[in-house]
């Protein structure tokens, strides 16, 4: 067991609504020993999913997991994909439990390489056995260094406005792929120019647009909510821009709870998360937003059970219809799953 890990045992809940059908359109599989002081794995993230909730089927989004080591360094994160199909099938097996780990896959490709990438895309398509969906090339980059950015990708400022970028994004409504959004709230507007531009491709926002409470953005929450959901409003206009909603529990967002003596109950996440979610909710519509866990990153403040009590108690008031698109339907759609 982790130090993590038991600090997180230290707070225990029940699942609440336990039947209520989940896709948890947001997490990730890793084993990067040389950047992370743990590994996470298809048994580790079995093992959070077993207090209660009804995880019926999740996507994986890429991480930088298992890049090819030999051959072209661009198609090294078709390696990725290899990786995941297998712990799909793992999963398949129910040996670990009944969740469809895996039912769609994000990966990653360079999208600066413009036209060229559709060679790229094409192999993550050929090595994810029907459950290739789309990229995710992150973009976050802010000026100030102690904030964690996309290390992976290098993101340079403005990237969504560069043109061998849009090329390269160009290509993916051609192969039925939606994008995945990665960037920080500042650079929101940056999006809505692209999903303006691009109004045929489907776009998710990661983690309701990161929203920044640390370094020169701490103790500055009411500015930058103010800004943040104005952003948000803004970007709701594209119909083909849809909203994760979670990430909240990461470091950058400084509410701070990994600094608890005991993790936060599902109350105190609730309670501290409901201006942005329900911003979120009443701009998009359920419709388009989909609840996330974005295990194990915001495992780093809480427990997978208080994470889903949280978003259930913030919901406890909605039309089962509502509740079934945010925890379920939007995601299955908008990455066309189909469950067993």
């Amino acid at each position: 067991m982790t130090q993590l890990d038991d600090w997180l045992g230290r707070m225990t809940e029940q699942a609440l609504e336990p039947d209520l059908p989940i896709c948890d359109p947001h997490h990730h599989l890793w084993d990067q020993r040389e950047t992370f002081v743990y590994r996470y794995l298809l048994e580790d993230f079995f093992a959070d999913m077993s207090g209660g909730h009804n995880i019926v089927s999740t996507v994986f989004l890429e991480c930088e997991a298992f890049y090819r080591s030999k051959g072209d360094a661009n198609m090294a994160p078709v390696g990725e994909t290899e990786f995941v199909r297998g712990m799909a099938a793992m999963a398949a097996s129910g040996i670990y439990g009944k969740t469809q780990v895996a039912a769609a896959i994000v990966g990653f490709a360079d999208l600066r390489l413009g036209e060229e990438v559709k060679d790229i895309l094409q192999a993550h398509i050929e090595a994810g056995g029907g459950r290739f969906r789309g990229i995710r090339h992150s973009t976050a980059h802010d000026a100030d260094t102690g904030i964690l950015g996309a290390e992976h990708t290098s993101p340079n400022p403005g990237l969504f406005q560069d043109g061998t970028f849009r090329k390269g994004f160009a290509q993916l409504a051609p192969l039925n792929m939606s994008f995945d959004a990665w960037f920080y709230h500042p650079q929101m507007p940056e999006l809505t120019d692209l999903a303006q531009a691009f109004p045929e491709t489907l776009i998710v926002m990661d983690h309701v647009g990161a929203p920044l409470g640390i370094c020169p953005y701490k103790g500055l929450r009411d500015e930058i909510f103010s800004q943040w959901s104005a952003n948000v409003t803004a970007l709701a206009k594209c119909s083909n821009v849809y909203v994760k909603l979670g990430g909240l529990a990461m470091k950058l967002t400084g509410f701070g709870h990994h600094k608890l003596d005991l993790p936060p109950s599902s109350e105190i996440l609730a309670g501290d998360w409901k201006p942005y979610l329900m911003h979120c909710i009443e701009a998009f519509g359920p419709e388009r937003c989909m609840f996330e866990s974005n295990f194990p990153v915001d495992k780093a403040s809480c427990a997978y059970t208080s994470l889903w009590n949280a978003f259930k108690r913030l919901t406890a008031d909605f039309s089962a219809s509502d509740k079934a698109a945010l925890f379920h339907d939007t995601a299955t759609r908008f990455y066309r799953i189909e469950e067993a």
